[in-house]
């Protein structure tokens, strides 16, 4: 059922000190974090919203855009450049300084694709998955699409530096990168596996480990590293569970996430011994790793059926997603329902034809790492409409 190459801890043998410390020393800060928010949410039934959120900039394209999804949105290590994959075959970048230009004026700034990106690059395939690779100085660019490859794209010269097409030509719904060095990568995908490779090597990579969660190859919808160090790598599947596997033994999982009663189609630490997950039963849900303890239920979006998007801003506690309702979702961990929530179809009259207003769901968003009493975040629509909103602390109340 799972295999896994032995070199994976020959690989990792001299990290082993390194993979574990981080978790021991964060252990007792992350308990203590989840007793205190518990015990908020026992005293305060309601939540309450500490952030005043505003649409800042609308990017959209004249003609419409009834084929450009934008199905995934990332920032780059340092939180200057964004960029953006879906259905149009394209990957888009963008200066973070130029979504912002309009921030602060009083009004929403709208823009077009066409002139509001630095650059584009045309790829073969419908994307699914864009990954910064870490050591790379922000000039490499992982991605997954729909024809089952993996491809690393050197962003300087624009052009296809690695190439990995491992999964039978099944769609890659997810990579990642490992944050220890040298990094390695892992890919998700509909062939029902999560395979970990050396981007290092020529020819695809050499094989870490290949893993198959379910036993009905369920697909690999998810994957993510523990970005705070440890061992951990989780993936979430088809078969409505999340899996917690150690680099260093890959046979089995260590911990399984049993609560989902529909497809896990997203998974992101929150912090190194929480993470979120998204699902089509319409809930996003907080799990302590040590133990799979489901910490909080998440719901007031609408997610039956497609992939809309997941995003934590670690450092506010903020979780951020998208509906098929089209709008988009904010919730603090702290509480189960939403504290802000903002339509696109507000919007949609001045970028899109009217026949696709109405129809349309926020399929991405990302949160931007950076800020104490402000924060940004980014959504993408189904339409391939990209839309900018930047929070303020609202100042304490005496």
């Amino acid at each position: 059922m799972n295999n896994s190459c032995s070199s994976i801890q020959q690989h990792h043998h001299h990290h082993d000190d390194e993979l574990r410390r981080p978790q021991r020393n964060q252990q007792q800060i992350t308990n203590t974090t989840q007793e205190q928010e518990e015990t908020s949410t026992n005293n305060t039934t309601t939540p309450r919203c500490e952030w005043d959120f505003n649409l800042s900039t609308v990017v959209s394209s004249v003609a419409g855009a009834a084929t450009d999804a934008l199905g995934v949105i990332e920032f780059d290590p340092s939180d200057t450049l964004v960029v953006t994959g879906g259905i149009a075959r394209k990957i888009r970048l963008y200066s973070v300084n130029s979504l912002l230009a309009g921030c602060g004026g009083g009004g929403v700034a709208l823009l077009d694709h066409a002139s509001a990106f630095e650059y584009c690059i045309c790829t073969p395939a419908k994307l699914s998955s864009l990954k910064w690779r870490p050591g790379s100085g922000g000039r490499v660019l992982g991605s997954g699409d729909y024809d089952g490859v993996v491809t690393e794209y050197d962003l300087e010269r624009k052009v296809p530096v690695f190439e990995r097409d491992e999964h039978g030509g099944r769609r890659v719904w997810s990579v990642d990168y490992s944050r220890w060095d040298p990094a390695v990568g892992a890919s998700g995908s509909d062939d029902g596996t999560m395979q970990m490779w050396d981007p290092r090597c020529d020819g695809g990579g050499t094989c870490v480990a290949t893993v198959q969660p379910s036993a009905a190859r369920s697909s690999v919808c998810c994957v993510e590293f523990n970005p705070f160090g440890g061992g951990l790598v989780a993936v979430g599947c088809a078969d409505r569970k999340a899996y917690g596997y150690d680099v260093r033994k890959m046979s089995d999982p260590v911990i399984v996430f049993d609560g989902h009663k529909k497809t896990v189609t997203y998974i992101r630490f929150l912090d190194a011994n929480t993470l979120v997950s998204a699902g089509t039963d319409g809930c996003l849900k907080l799990w302590n790793t040590n133990d799979s303890r489901t910490i909080r239920t998440y719901k007031g979006h609408v997610n039956s059926r497609s992939f809309v998007g997941l995003s934590v801003w670690r450092h506010g506690g903020l979780l951020g997603c998208g509906s098929e309702n089209n709008h988009v979702f904010v919730y603090d961990r702290r509480w189960g329902d939403p504290i802000w929530v903002h339509g696109f179809e507000s919007q949609l009259s001045r970028s899109a034809r009217p026949a696709e207003t109405g129809t349309g769901f926020v399929s991405s968003v990302c949160w931007r790492q950076v800020g104490d009493d402000h924060c940004t975040l980014v959504a993408g629509g189904s339409d391939g409409v990209l839309q900018v909103y930047v929070g303020k602390k609202k100042p304490l109340a005496y």
